[in-house]
């Protein structure tokens, strides 16, 4: 009787730990992501185009004050003459430097590799140099120390991870990444409060800093309708959008106002 007993528990027990398991393994096939299933567009290099222009700058900017480095005499020594904060930087012509230009809109389906080579931030005379820094999500952000001094330097992202790190005279290059993109992540010294910059991390490889000329090219563009955004830290962002066909080349012109500039 007791063996008969136990072979029916025997039994239920088996039956229920049966259903258990094979309802788990529904569960689990359900419940898998369906990104997982869904492959983004690579781009077709024969149909690529382009975007290029200029920035310029509408009126005669303020003035800026020349930094004072007297709290930290090999900064000062650096420098024999004055040296101005690279916020504004505008040429004879009205071409601005500085100014961000990406892609904000257009490229959701499409999958980018991430760039193998880093990006260098360099220190030198107690300055960020570039004062604009632009880099794809997961790549190497390289910190360089060329002064003789000990700098630190202090991302300050709201989606990324923030870090503060020093960097002591001869020390070896800080690598870092920032894994979200992120539009100007303000970047500070602790050690000296004039020290500042900002970064960019972007999803795609569409993006470019414009240098003393004000020019700019987005280069390989897919076919598409895209929004072009251009950003300068003091006169705030301007969005245009452009449609380009299969090896089509456009032209693209921002300007922004010394009205529209921010305080600090």
């Amino acid at each position: 009787m007791k063996t008969k007993f136990f072979n029916l528990a025997f039994a239920a027990v088996l039956a229920i730990a049966i259903v258990g398991c094979g309802g788990k393994q529904n569960n689990e096939t359900n419940e898998k992501p369906v990104a997982e299933t869904s492959a983004k567009k690579v781009v077709d290099t024969s149909t690529v185009g382009s975007v290029s222009g200029t920035v310029t700058l509408d009126g005669k900017p303020v003035p800026a004050k020349p930094i004072n480095m007297s709290a930290e005499p090999y900064c000062q020594k650096e420098h024999p003459s004055p040296v101005v904060p690279p916020e504004v930087v505008v040429d004879d012509k009205g071409d601005l430097a500085n100014v961000v230009v990406y892609v904000k809109e257009g490229l959701s389906d499409y999958s980018f590799d991430t760039p193998k080579e880093p990006v260098v931030l360099n220190q030198k005379g107690c300055m960020y140099d570039p004062h604009i820094i632009a880099l794809m999500a997961g790549q190497t952000f390289e910190v360089k120390n060329d002064d003789q001094t000990t700098h630190n330097i202090h991302p300050m992202p709201k989606d990324n991870r923030e870090w503060n790190k020093s960097q002591p005279p001869g020390a070896t290059p800080i690598d870092e990444t920032f894994g979200r993109a992120e539009d100007a992540i303000p970047v500070k010294c602790n050690v000296h409060p004039w020290m500042k910059s900002y970064i960019f991390v972007f999803k795609n490889p569409y993006y470019a800093v414009t240098p003393k000329d004000g020019k700019f090219e987005l280069k390989d563009l897919p076919p598409g309708t895209y929004t072009i955004e251009a950003w300068h830290e003091k006169y705030g962002t301007s969005d245009q959008t452009v449609t380009i066909g299969a090896k089509e080349s456009k032209p693209l012109n921002f300007t922004f106002k010394t009205a529209a500039a921010s305080g600090d």
